[in-house]
């Protein structure tokens, strides 16, 4: 059983209503039924409830919870408990929580569960995987898992440690599971309407990724409150280390799937840029709830304003193809608006493109534009083609629309648009079917590794 004197008081508050059904038994890491059982660690981000929105087969629903306490646990002890108490399936999490500043050590040294999910301040997280890693538990993490150069060495001896204990260490990559995107990279494999990707050049990349994001935002239906560290770089990470990832991996799962075995050859930066966004004290405590600035954010004040380094650009290249990846934050999105995705893939037939705009009703819409010289009503004949034999059949009520001569919009059923939230539980189901498969896939792992090297190699050249 797991105990800590400074916290007694708020279990008594919260165990009869909160965590109704837990119990004090421990349970060990694999029970009879030889289910996974998860251990949250510091969960100070809101993606790690989101991992939990759902139940999974296989993992118990007694989660073990380690953290130093404080605002950003009990964020995500009402989140989880919103999701058992919802109408509409709900969870039966049972959470077991530890607080105290030795909640590493504590967690390391009792070992109630064998995956650790990670999602929090960014500053240690790699330090946390390496631990974890080497205290022989499966690892599953939030993006990113490094925000330095510093960490990426890290983070390649952990992946090297855990194919040697036959352990797995994933980061959850969302984005891959949007379904304008998996149809883009799907378009993109077919030879008759894509024509293979361009090599493109600095100035018209073979691939461009922008993503505009908000400091304010809902969250399950609830305004969230993000900590004040989140606009610390050396806490959060520059927006290209973070957000960033997510783009980098994308370029690098539409463009070369088959994984980029040596990144130092493979990937060269060509510039890497980044700015900053401002603040004002009001609006920084409108989304972290704090009256006034902290001192580690001191460096960041000017005149009032907090100048948050939050925007970063990168020109670079993959295995020889020009690839441009941009990451925006804004303090808030215009009403009916949210988070914004842009993305181009140039191919010798067509050009692919994912737009999130005023004109889409801010809502991801992918298009399809004939390149110079192709025939439209070939295209078109490609493109019927391919809905009939394959496309149709696994994704039933797909359809193109013509717009115009040479364009087309793939006119997708809400059914296949599950958002943001929903994805977590994607990715964790595809996650699991890597735990009992026992490994990952060489090119998931040969994909972190690049990808790491690339957004922190990105960071270390970075100019303001």
């Amino acid at each position: 059983m797991m105990r800590n004197t400074n916290f007694l008081i708020l279990l008594a508050v919260c165990l009869p209503t909160v965590f109704s059904g837990c119990t004090t038994k421990k349970e060990p890491a694999m029970n009879q039924d030889n289910k996974i059982t998860l251990m949250v660690l510091d969960p100070g981000h809101f993606h790690a409830s989101l991992v939990q929105k759902e139940m999974y087969p296989g993992v118990d629903s007694t989660v073990y919870v380690y953290a130093p306490g404080g605002m950003e646990l009990d964020d995500y002890i009402n989140r989880v408990t919103s999701y058992n108490e919802r109408e509409e399936e709900p969870t039966a999490w049972h959470l077991e929580v530890y607080t105290g500043q030795d909640f590493l050590e504590k967690m390391l040294k009792e070992q109630p569960g064998n995956l650790v999910v990670l999602a929090g301040n960014n500053q240690r997280k790699t330090e946390y995987i390496a631990a974890c890693i080497d205290a022989g538990l499966h690892v599953y993490s939030d993006k990113p898992m490094a925000i330095e150069p510093s960490d990426f060495e890290l983070l390649r001896s952990a992946l090297e440690k855990a194919d040697e204990k036959g352990l797995l260490l994933y980061d959850i990559m969302t984005e891959r599971f949007e379904i304008t995107t998996i149809l883009q990279k799907k378009l993109s494999e077919q030879e008759a309407i894509f024509g293979g990707l361009v090599k493109g050049t600095v100035e018209e990349p073979a691939i461009t990724k922008e993503s505009v994001h908000h400091f304010f935002k809902y969250v399950s239906g609830s305004p969230l409150q993000r900590p004040a560290w989140f606009f610390d770089v050396r806490q959060e990470g520059e927006a290209i280390a973070d957000v960033g990832t997510h783009l980098v991996d994308l370029v690098m799962w539409e463009a070369v799937p088959e994984g980029v075995a040596d990144y130092v050859q493979d990937i060269r930066i060509l510039e890497s840029r980044r700015w900053s966004t401002s603040l004002s004290a009001e609006q920084f405590s409108k989304v972290t709830g704090l009256e006034t600035f902290p001192s580690f954010l001191a460096a960041y004040i000017v005149e009032d304003t907090l100048r948050a380094i939050a925007n970063s650009a990168i020109d670079y290249t993959v295995k020889g193809i020009h690839a441009r990846v941009s990451v925006e934050w804004a303090f808030q999105a215009p009403e009916g608006a949210g988070d914004t995705h842009y993305s181009i893939m140039r191919g010798n037939t067509s050009d692919l493109i994912i737009r999130q705009g005023e004109a889409e009703n801010y809502r991801p819409e992918l298009y399809i534009r004939a390149g110079e010289g192709v025939a439209p009503e070939v295209l078109q004949t490609q493109l019927e083609l391919y809905l009939e034999a394959s496309l149709g059949e696994a994704y039933p009520g797909i359809a193109f629309e013509k717009l115009e001569e040479g364009l087309w919009r793939v006119s997708i059923p809400n059914k296949y648009r599950k958002g943001h939230e929903a994805h977590f539980a994607q990715v964790t189901r595809k996650f699991l079917g890597y735990m009992e498969d026992g490994k990952l896939p060489e090119w998931e792992v040969e994909q972190m590794l690049a990808k790491y090297y690339t957004t922190t190699r990105a960071v270390e050249l970075a100019t303001d």
